[in-house]
């Protein structure tokens, strides 16, 4: 049995204007960390308090030799003990999202409500070597984040993408770079996107969304499928042109779903 590890999170009080006692968890994507979802959390903060976490091996979350999707969900459930909180509304990413559908799967009575941005409950391959190679590169030489930009793009040319990677730097004392991610253990760990969702044995039932990105490779039409077998409540948004990140790319017409779905909550809770 793997250990759990104790996650780094950023708190987000609740805004004068909250009407929700449930507090809302959000868990990031592969290569990610809460610095990518201050403004999210910033805003669902207007509903409720907001714990934007670092999964495990991420951002300044301990380290460990274990990575999967199981041991992430077990982390969540920790937290949840650890904080005393009895429920929460979930919001996962990417890797973050297939996270929070195992939690949800495993522990139904602790979700109040689910948020899945573009990914779907079935195996994915880890295609990531690129992304794997910029985060191997040796620092020790580098005096500013501009050359190691420059240096990483032969390995990632989109340069969303690097930035996104290069996000993970982090300045010792003495002033050399460091990346915080435990790449040793995430690229031992590729098959932590395949085999926990492997027949519909369990059901989540309570309300689901899924916002999806128009364009991203990660969610398929015929996805949509898969999803109502865990999740028979679920329904699915569809933002046009969109890509994997549309909370960032795409950030208004997110938003304006997210509130469509928060506001439901509210009027449908009585909370």
């Amino acid at each position: 049995m793997f250990k759990e590890v104790k996650l780094f999170f950023k708190e987000y009080p609740a805004k004068e204007t909250a009407t929700l006692t449930t507090p809302i968890l959000i868990l990031h994507g592969l290569f990610g960390s809460s610095k990518n979802w201050v403004s999210v959390s910033d805003f669902l903060s207007s509903y409720s308090r907001v714990y934007s976490l670092d999964l495990r091996n991420h951002g300044d979350s301990p380290h460990s030799s274990e990575h999967s999707l199981s041991a992430m969900a077990e982390d969540v459930k920790e937290f949840l003990e650890d904080h005393g909180l009895d429920k929460v509304i979930l919001l996962g990413h990417s890797m973050g999202g297939l996270a929070a559908m195992t939690f949800a799967l495993r522990h139904p009575e602790k979700v109040e409500d689910l948020i899945i941005q573009d990914i779907a409950p079935r195996d994915y391959e880890f295609k990531y070597e690129g992304e794997l190679a910029v985060l191997r590169t040796d620092l020790s030489n580098f005096k500013n984040r501009q050359e190691i930009d420059s240096a990483t793009s032969k390995f990632v040319t989109n340069p969303f993408i690097r930035n996104f990677l290069l996000m993970n730097l982090d300045r010792t004392e003495s002033g050399q770079y460091r990346w915080k991610l435990n790449v040793d253990a995430i690229s031992r760990s590729k098959n932590m996107f395949q085999s926990e969702f492997s027949g519909a044995d369990k059901q989540y039932s309570g309300k689901v969304i899924f916002i999806i990105g128009g364009d991203s490779e990660y969610f398929h039409t015929s996805d949509k499928i898969v999803c109502l077998e865990y999740f028979p409540n679920a329904r699915f948004e569809t933002i046009p042109g969109g890509d994997h990140y549309i909370h960032f790319t795409k950030a208004e017409e997110f938003r304006k779903i997210l509130t469509a779905f928060m506001d439901s909550i509210v009027s449908g809770s009585g909370k």
